[in-house]
């Protein structure tokens, strides 16, 4: 269903350091549009734990978000963070507020399934995103990436379905979703980003795993 044929190559490499890092590059010989991320579900205490990943402490140093609609289609607008529920410039527990009705667009993702803004391009080097930490586990990461957005979803659609190595059922809130990319719907939004990729132009979507573990994963470096 492309224009043209668009050619991507994706590198995995991890260093003696423990980061793991992810590059997405893409070119294309027609228009097109080009916005390539990572969807890997993280449950830091475990496959298979008792207490899923609601437990996990997050922090995100973005001052705003991407509110959505009931079809869980961003409306154009940019939100403040501060005073709601979308908050996570200090650590707080995922779990904590992930279902407060009172919130509209918890009501509408039925969680957390929204965009939270770090910029307005994709930026030569990489910036913080995020950190997570799991206090039961002593495990934690801290993701960074040289995109504007990331999209973050609290697992609110696993149903039941499906089941780990463990043999237990994956449910609602067993992991999480952290996906640094352009923001969603960016085609339909003239204010955000653009996702256009043009014959002779490189996409580049690089995100680096930072992992933790023990005392040093709950420590802000």
């Amino acid at each position: 269903g492309y224009p043209g044929t668009l050619t991507i190559d994706a590198t995995y490499s991890l260093d003696e350091k423990n980061a793991l890092s992810i590059e997405y590059r893409a070119t294309t010989d027609a228009p097109t549009i080009a916005n390539i991320t990572n969807h890997a579900y993280w449950n830091l205490s475990g496959e298979g734990s008792d207490n899923g990943a609601m437990g996990m402490v997050l922090t995100m140093p973005a001052d705003s978000y991407l509110p959505i609609d009931d079809g869980l289609i961003p409306t154009g607008e940019l939100r403040p963070v501060k005073g709601t529920a979308f908050d996570f410039r200090t650590p707080r527990v995922i779990g904590d507020r992930v279902r407060d009705a009172r919130d509209e667009q918890l009501v509408y993702g039925r969680g957390y399934d929204h965009n939270w803004v770090f910029g307005r391009r994709i930026t030569p080097d990489q910036h913080l995103m995020a950190r997570v930490f799991d206090p039961k586990s002593g495990r934690g990461f801290e993701l960074w990436s040289n995109q504007p957005g990331l999209q973050f979803y609290s697992g609110n659609f696993l149903n039941g379905t499906s089941s780990g190595k463990a043999k237990r059922i994956y449910r609602e809130g067993d992991a999480i979703v952290m996906e640094p990319q352009l923001f969603p719907d960016t085609p339909n939004q003239p204010t955000f980003p653009s996702a256009r990729l043009a014959p002779g132009q490189v996409y580049r979507n690089v995100m680096t795993y930072r992992l933790t573990t023990g005392q040093t994963a709950g420590r802000r470096r």
